[in-house]
């Protein structure tokens, strides 16, 4: 099974926009029966919050992460160039562990009642689809958020009602 916790979420450093005080976090209705993991928010402007799907074994399956970013007064957050860095970062780092991935191309969508941006990716080893990953960024005023989830194609794909419940119920 492919570990999914170091690729999966690379992002979060990139997702540093900038100093801050950390207002209210964003609420999320996770999926039911999903283990929410407790975080360490190292950096005070940087709210995170995860949960992760098991098998019947207790393996990973799916892990679906929640990021918010204090955005320095005045900074105009260039959403498409941060997307983009962090889909090459996955990139990057899935074909150092040997797999291949495509992305789709960045495209308008909702976080919430937000627009933001999107991006999902196929990872396959020798041709074989193993997992998928989806990027969704927004700014709202200071604030930058991204929603990370990611897992095993047939998880990735049997979970579609699951995360489509999680994005409508967010709160930023």
């Amino acid at each position: 099974m492919i570990r999914l916790c170091k690729p999966l979420f690379v992002f979060s450093g990139l997702c540093l926009f900038a100093a801050g005080v950390l207002a209210d976090e964003p609420g999320i209705t996770w999926p039911a029966g999903w283990e929410v993991e407790p975080l360490n928010n190292n950096a005070p402007q940087v709210s995170r919050q995860r949960a992760v799907k098991t098998d019947a074994d207790g393996n990973q399956v799916m892990v679906m992460e929640l990021t918010m970013t204090q955005v320095e007064a005045g900074h105009q957050v260039n959403l498409q160039g941060v997307l983009l860095e962090m889909r090459k970062s996955i990139q990057k780092d899935f074909f150092q562990g040997g797999y291949q991935s495509v992305c789709n191309k960045v495209h308008a969508a909702r976080l919430g009642s937000l627009e933001a941006l999107e991006t999902t990716c196929t990872i396959t080893e020798n041709g074989r689809h193993v997992l998928s990953q989806t990027l969704v960024a927004a700014v709202k005023a200071d604030k930058a958020y991204v929603l990370s989830y990611a897992g095993q194609a047939e998880a990735y794909k049997a979970s579609s009602d699951e995360i489509v419940a999680a994005r409508n119920s967010l709160k930023l």
